[in-house]
């Protein structure tokens, strides 16, 4: 930016308080440059630093690949076997968004080739859940197979594909919103309403309405309300792509492993109906059944 010299002469002369003015006004527009059109902000320059996109991708034996722009920001959380569908409670810094995959062990040897023509382990073999810490800084969408489920920030999510069977490879990216656009798909739950709920202690939930076909926010709405965790699982399957095609909410006992929404035609739902209360096992997440 050019300054002109002050002339003293006709009009052009201002007064001593509007010079004094100018000064700091002056020095103002030299310290942060004129071609404000085309210089980078700070802001400009952070956003360009902040998180753009991450991809994990797994099997249902495990075989966890990581990859995308971000993929500096993740830090790997441990590897922890689990049974009973039971899930590992793994400790979230605060700042940071967890990821936890669940996936059946890899085989070796004679195991690999026999498993090689199933498409399920055992029931009595022990999954693992590997976990990652994800530095997002801000809020990120998460897609399940190219499908939008949820926004996420400083939260955990969970995506379980020992239910998925051998056939095809599960997705899951994290994308970080450019230029921060506020909002997010799913209502973030009510802290208040679900204080000093004990994950380790079972508790009588009303089972929710559910469609299959149903918007995944819709669903995650309601299970939040109950204060229920979930974990994602990706299925082939007829509908409509990206949609939720059934839930699974744990129930405590053995003699009925989980309540299925909405019923399975022809399948004993005795007391598992929308409306009624089941005593949960919170030990066990949550399942809500994504089609691929």
């Amino acid at each position: 930016m050019r300054s002109h010299p002050h002339r003293h002469h006709g009009r052009t002369h201002r007064p001593a308080a509007l010079i004094a003015g100018a000064v700091p006004l002056a020095l103002a527009l030299l310290a942060t440059g004129c071609e404000t059109s085309t210089t980078p902000t700070a802001t400009d320059a952070h956003a360009d630093d902040t998180f753009s996109s991450v991809r994990f991708t797994l099997g249902a034996r495990g075989d966890i690949q990581v990859a995308g722009s971000s993929r500096t920001a993740v830090t790997r959380a441990g590897d922890r076997t689990v049974t009973g569908g039971r899930a590992y409670p793994f400790d979230r810094p605060p700042g940071k968004l967890l990821v936890v995959l669940r996936h059946w062990p890899s085989p070796s040897g004679q195991r690999a080739a026999r498993d090689a023509v199933r498409l399920l382990p055992p029931p009595e073999d022990a999954a693992i859940e590997s976990a990652y810490l994800v530095d997002t800084g801000d809020w990120a969408l998460a897609e399940l197979d190219g499908h939008p489920v949820q926004w996420l920030r400083r939260d955990t999510i969970r995506v379980d594909t020992t239910k998925a069977g051998a056939v095809g490879r599960t997705h899951l990216t994290l994308s970080g919103p450019r230029g921060r656009r506020p909002g997010q798909v799913t209502p973030l739950p009510d802290g208040s309403a679900c204080e000093g709920v004990d994950p380790a202690v079972n508790r009588y939930v009303v089972l929710p309405e559910v469609e299959s076909g149903a918007a995944v926010p819709e669903v995650l709405a309601r299970l939040r309300e109950r204060c229920l965790d979930v974990q994602y699982v990706s299925m082939p399957g007829g509908g409509h792509r990206g949609t939720v095609r059934s839930i699974e909410i744990p129930v405590a006992g053995h003699t009925a492993p989980v309540a299925e929404l909405p019923p399975p035609d022809g399948s004993h739902t005795q007391g598992r109906l929308p409306g009624n209360k089941i005593l949960t096992d919170l030990s066990r997440q949550t399942r809500v059944l994504v089609i691929r």
